[in-house]
């Protein structure tokens, strides 16, 4: 491309470069450095005067030094009299934090929007944010793209009777994004709802049989499909039968009703008055960013819809901690008869030892991401499960389209291109 510049950050280089490939342009000259006092150092070693800048620095685990590397190379660039600014960046940072959890939280996603206006950035491309709504953050032209078509045709092409299979929501908070892959593949789709105020009550129902052998005498009593609802109990992120028990919980077993009682009443005093409008639903609970909580607490995990003798394809936009994707899978296939779990999602960031502890669960047996999170080749090695998907094309392509002032409706209209 003519009269433009592709600048690769330190983030995720392997990424950059196959972005410069499918343009046919070679990196910008730029010198990425650190002071002995930790200060990030660029310096941009050719001219960008009157150029268009393109500049691809995603998240990754180091988060802080390449964000500020980011804001650094925009206003180089700004400072060089270039033309246009464009920041490209697959995964957003701080995405997660889109929208106040506490009193006396922070907006953090929308000061990096701001420190990237601040900065001189005039327009920026990003995939699969965490909240649409985040598109509201920024003063500056911004593509959000999908993930969705590549995805979908890597379901066509790689999953067994795909036709047969059932997308899955892990939260209510996705099921936007599960409707608009199921529709474009043309299949059903079912939720996961995971209880946070019921923890230690799980009353028994004709929709939350036990066992399978069960399930045509309850078919029988009830007329509606015993198949399409089914509940089962989250004990330390694992889903367990309805008589377990903990080993400590006999000698205070009495108590602990007692106790419940009193933390019912003390909620019913004090909680439903904390929500503005009075109601007493949990903004937060649709997501699972409390992961730790998540798996000391005890809960209830409920499928909606219908997932037995069929794969079962797990969708989320990125893949952070492992409790509720390992739950998930585990009351899709123990409780609700799915033959095979797809754990899917568009970035790869996996915290800590979340990677190893999806990998090792026996009913998870695809882990699905694309690569705009950097995933290291000794980790795509190790776990057999793992498949990265290139995500390079779009990227490339909405660069392309923007340099030359072309539409790009048809990346957003993406499920048409299926």
């Amino acid at each position: 491309m003519r009269k433009s510049k592709v600048f690769v950050g330190t983030s995720h280089p392997e990424l950059g470069q196959l972005i410069c490939d499918r343009l046919g342009a070679t990196e910008g000259k730029c010198t990425l450095s650190k002071f002995a006092n930790g200060e990030t150092s660029v310096s941009i070693g050719e001219s960008v005067r009157d150029e268009d800048c393109y500049i691809v620095q995603s998240g990754s685990s180091r988060i802080n030094d390449h964000i500020m590397e980011m804001l650094i190379l925009v206003a180089a660039c700004r400072g060089g009299s270039a033309n246009k600014i464009t920041a490209v960046l697959p995964y957003f940072p701080y995405s997660k934090q889109s929208k106040m959890k506490k009193h006396r939280g922070a907006i953090t996603a929308r000061m990096l929007a701001n420190l990237l206006t601040m900065a001189g950035a005039d327009h920026v491309i990003t995939m699969d944010l965490h909240a649409a709504q985040m598109q509201g953050f920024f003063t500056k032209p911004i593509d959000n793209l999908h993930a969705g078509p590549t995805l979908a045709r890597w379901i066509r092409l790689n999953v067994p009777d795909w036709k047969e299979a059932v997308v899955v929501s892990k939260n209510p908070g996705g099921t936007k994004r599960v409707t608009a892959l199921a529709d474009a593949l043309k299949i059903n789709f079912a939720m996961i709802h995971t209880d946070r105020r019921r923890r230690n009550v799980f009353p028994m129902s004709r929709a939350s049989p036990t066992s399978y052998e069960d399930e045509e005498d309850e078919a029988d009593l009830d007329p509606m499909s015993m198949s399409e609802i089914r509940t089962a109990r989250i004990v330390q992120g694992h889903v367990v039968d309805d008589d377990y028990e903990p080993e400590d919980e006999g000698s205070t077993h009495g108590s602990s009703q007692d106790n419940e009682a009193m933390f019912s009443s003390i909620y019913s005093t004090t909680s439903q008055t904390e929500h503005a409008l009075g109601g007493t639903i949990d903004a937060t609970g649709s997501d699972d960013e409390d992961d730790g909580e998540f798996v000391q607490e005890e809960r209830m995990i409920t499928l909606v819809g219908d997932v037995k003798d069929r794969t079962a394809i797990i969708v989320d936009d990125m893949i952070d901690r492992p409790g509720s994707f390992v739950a998930a899978a585990e009351h899709c296939a123990k409780n609700c008869g799915a033959k095979s779990v797809y754990v899917v999602a568009t970035h790869g960031v996996f915290g800590d030892d979340c990677l190893a502890e999806i990998a090792s669960s026996p009913y998870v047996d695809n882990i699905i991401v694309t690569n705009t999170f950097p995933i290291s080749a000794e980790a795509r090695m190790r776990f057999s499960k793992l498949t990265v998907i290139d995500i390079s094309p779009i990227l490339a392509e909405c660069i392309r389209r923007n340099h030359y002032g072309e539409s790009i409706s048809q990346l957003f209209d993406h499920y048409m291109q299926l």
